[in-house]
């Protein structure tokens, strides 16, 4: 058996097809006496109506409470307030908390996730327009602060909606002003939220996992409409702005606190309803600037907190009015470590650098940051052209110039080769950078000041005996596991790691450190920096792609008889075997091929020996 609501709406829906709603309308709107039209019109505003039902019934009330909003009094106004008859004041007030409900019934059908959007874009249309009329013709800011508060807390992502209010009101400079203010107030409006939740939760026993969903839900649809909401390009941009609400009787001034409507903007007489930027252009950074540290108080979702940190240097501190107050969130962001700290590095190097921001422990925490993983991270891009920037400066001292090249050149050793040719080109900006390091290209092993010529004299002559290559012994004193770079070792080590780079298997590396080992850096007339840019985005691909299209003098052939078995042949590799498994049969085939082998190899002494016989 069916709930007695849904019998009553589909009893109202057969019995209210488009034409009768129609003739409700028109007859509302035609006498006074048909005012009772109204609830029944009011009841087909709803996310369960049909669309059509709802799009004539819209239709019908908004042309009703249009030319009656100046009329209508406040929510809060009391009949001592009112100049006309108290029956007047009484109908009045009644349609005012019909117009109230017909608001809430239009917000619900917008956010609602079984509208369409042709009809939800129609429904934002009619609520802009009251937004811009229903005050006086100054703009209605608790109405507005209403729509966001929909779109912000509804269940569904908010990004369809956000749009249509890109594509047709953030163009005007007072929507994006108090759409700063409705997010701000939200923010602040979360923030007290989140503590009672988790109190009514705990002495309730509600679902904590089904609350902290529906607050990364509010808090993933504020950032996006927080990020669309365009700024202002310059602060001392003469151009005016369009506004969308200006009252022409009462025209007050853009204020940097709004509460409810008594406050609202103030625009110059021209031609059209227009502000000058110049006027606003410190209001506007002050909200951007409230809106935006609100919002990064909030516990942000790892994705969300990602995104920020991406974004935060391009689209955020430039239009701030003072981005000194980001260095909490920044610092708190470098200390967490891993890719978060990479993410934070742009925006803190910013401050650093622009804004003269300190930060005490910045080259220790930079240090850190340097291990294999970080070469196939997804921002490593901009984090070694950063690296590179940070050790630009003349006044980075010796002790971390050195343990910075020491570290990277380790590295070589484990990294992918796209690694390999950008810490080849670091290590060379940083040794022509810093001459005080340039012995670090090849230092002599001392311990403890003891000459060990003897020692290695002695090491060569047995080497000489036993026909080994002629190697000085040596003591690498760099310990990469110490996270201070200053207690690293690196001023007594070498970077012998970068030499090793000659044979390595990808011919542009060895290519490329060939050329840095070859290059005397203390003469820096004669050299210049490698663009770091070049090789920070590199990967396979892209070397196989410059590989192969260089151009080949000449091409080494190998023919084979049959089709080889492995990469390597057994005779290369004395001792080593590079098959997976081995069956009788093959065991019985190798006997056999030794056995060949040998007798071959004793018919050709024996041959050699009759040649060489007299």
């Amino acid at each position: 058996m069916e709930p007695p609501m849904k019998k009553k709406k589909k009893t109202k829906t057969k019995q209210y097809g488009v034409a009768e709603l129609k003739t409700l309308g028109s007859e509302l709107l035609s006498s006074a006496s048909h005012i009772n039209n109204l609830p029944l019109l009011l009841t087909f505003v709803s996310p369960s109506s049909p669309p059509h039902h709802v799009l004539e019934s819209l239709l019908s009330l908004h042309s009703f409470f249009l030319p009656l909003l100046p009329k209508l009094p406040s929510s809060s106004a009391t009949a001592s307030d009112y100049d006309g008859d108290e029956s007047e004041f009484i109908y009045f007030t009644w349609l005012r908390s019909k117009f109230d409900e017909f608001l809430k019934s239009l917000i619900d059908v917008l956010v609602s996730d079984e509208s369409d959007e042709t009809l939800k874009e129609l429904v934002l249309d009619t609520l802009m327009e009251f937004v811009k009329v229903s005050n006086g013709g100054s703009f209605h800011f608790s109405l507005y602060h209403r729509i966001i508060r929909g779109i912000i807390h509804s269940t569904s992502p908010a990004a369809f909606l956000v749009d249509l209010l890109i594509s047709k009101y953030f163009k005007y400079i007072d929507v994006r002003y108090f759409t700063f203010i409705s997010l701000e107030k939200l923010t602040k409006n979360l923030e007290g939220k989140e503590v009672s939740d988790d109190k009514t939760a705990s002495a309730d026993g509600t679902n904590e996992s089904q609350l902290s969903s529906n607050i990364e839900c509010v808090i993933h649809n504020m950032y996006y409409t927080l990020s669309h909401v365009p700024a202002l390009e310059r602060s001392d941009d003469t151009s005016d702005f369009e506004m969308w609400s200006v009252s022409e009787s009462d025209q007050k001034t853009l204020s940097g606190d709004v509460n409810a409507d008594d406050k609202q903007v103030k625009s110059k007489k021209h031609n059209k309803n227009v502000l000058s930027a110049v006027n606003i252009a410190k209001k506007m950074k002050l909200k951007f600037t409230e809106a935006w540290i609100a919002y990064l108080r909030l516990p942000l979702p790892l994705d969300v907190y990602k995104e920020v940190l991406v974004n935060l240097h391009q689209a955020v501190i430039p239009h701030l009015s003072n981005p000194k107050m980001l260095c909490d969130f920044l610092t708190r962001s470098y200390d967490v470590g891993g890719v978060v700290s990479v993410m934070a590095l742009s925006s803190l190097f910013i401050l650093m650098t622009k804004y003269e921001v300190e930060y005490p422990n910045f080259y220790e925490k930079l240090y850190e940051l340097l291990v294999p993983s970080i070469f196939m991270a997804k921002h490593r891009a901009r984090f070694f052209q950063l690296l590179d920037s940070c050790l630009n400066s003349d006044r980075v001292p010796a002790y971390l110039a050195a343990p910075f090249a020491k570290k990277l050149s380790r590295l070589l050793l484990s990294v992918p080769p796209s690694g390999a040719l950008v810490i080849t080109a670091l290590v060379h900006n940083i040794l022509r950078r810093h001459s005080s390091i340039s012995c670090l290209v090849h230092q002599e092993d001392v311990v403890e000041g003891v000459d060990r010529t003897d020692e290695v004299t002695a090491a060569n002559l047995d080497n000489a005996n036993t026909g080994m290559p002629c190697q000085k012994p040596s003591i690498d004193h760099f310990n990469i596991e110490e996270t201070d770079p200053m207690k690293s070792g690196a001023m007594r080590s070498s970077l012998w790691e970068i030499d090793s780079a000659i044979h390595h298997y990808c011919p542009p590396v060895q290519r490329f450190a060939l050329t840095l080992l070859e290059t005397d850096l203390t003469v820096r007339a004669k050299t210049c920096e490698v663009n770091v840019e070049d090789f920070s985005a590199g990967s396979y691909a892209t070397i196989f792609g410059a590989q192969i299209s260089r151009r080949v003098k000449g091409v080494p052939l190998a023919f084979y008889k049959t089709t080889p078995s492995s990469l390597f042949s057994e005779n290369n590799f004395a001792g080593w075997t590079f098959k997976c498994e081995e069956t009788p049969e093959t065991i019985n085939d190798n006997n056999e091929n030794a056995a060949k082998d040998l007798l071959d190899q004793e018919h050709g002494s024996a041959k050699r020996q009759r040649i060489e016989c007299p």
